[in-house]
């Protein structure tokens, strides 16, 4: 792909884009198994701040959430680390930015998808692997998170999707996305739909390809097509 010289320019871009999708993806699991627990916990505290935390963060674009984490956050930084004698400027990449701002929004979506695919799975299994001694901790991640990948693959393949299409956004505070390579080959060249036609084919590439990927997970955790397979 060489593009008037610009190919390789836009192909970092693409492996910038992947790398903040997939970074994003796992904090953004993290954030999402978290709000679920402390969302169908017995603690009010805990499903306070759980409600709070989504309906906050899917209330807001994600591109104030962005630069909000970008400017803000050096704010704060700078803010603490005076307070211990420091008085350098701290600068949070564009990459932990984009990393921390997707991360929250992914996480809040996904909440959403974890809880309700904990609450479709019986409640008998819970009280089975209490009646065969087994702690609440261990019953979750031996016998109810299994299940749950399983029902919430197809809302976290679909979260995905938007998830890696918001990476443009960070393109705003200066990451070496697709995006931003695309806005510098316009710039040099005055082809602007050149390249962002360029940055659009790719950007459909890498959602077919996280489809597959998502089609193909969605039919190795189903039971019944594993069986059929077999």
């Amino acid at each position: 792909m060489d593009l008037l010289g610009f190919g390789d320019l836009l192909l970092s871009g693409t492996w910038v884009t992947i790398k903040l999708a997939l970074t994003s993806l796992f904090f953004g699991l993290i954030f999402g198994l978290v709000g679920a627990s402390a969302k169908l916990s017995r603690f009010w505290f805990a499903r306070t701040l759980a409600t709070l935390y989504t309906t906050f963060v899917r209330g807001i674009p994600e591109l104030l959430l962005v630069l909000t984490i970008y400017f803000g956050g050096s704010v704060m930084l700078m803010a603490v680390a005076s307070r211990f004698g420091y008085d350098e400027y701290i600068e949070i990449s564009a990459f932990g930015a984009g990393v921390a701002a997707l991360s929250i929004a992914f996480g809040a979506y996904s909440t959403e998808v974890f809880r309700a695919a904990i609450q479709a799975i019986p409640k008998g299994q819970w009280e089975s692997a209490q009646a065969l001694g087994m702690t609440p901790l261990k019953t979750f991640f031996r016998i109810i998170l299994p299940q749950v990948w399983r029902l919430a693959l197809p809302g976290l393949g679909n979260l995905f999707q938007v998830l890696l299409k918001d990476t443009a956004l960070v393109s705003v505070v200066g990451l070496n996305d697709i995006m931003r390579q695309a806005y510098v080959a316009t710039g040099s060249t005055k082809q602007p739909f050149t390249f962002y036609m360029a940055a659009a084919l790719i950007y459909l590439g890498l959602t077919i390809m996280s489809t597959l990927i998502s089609t193909w997970l969605e039919r190795r955790a189903d039971p019944a097509v594993r069986e059929a397979q077999a």
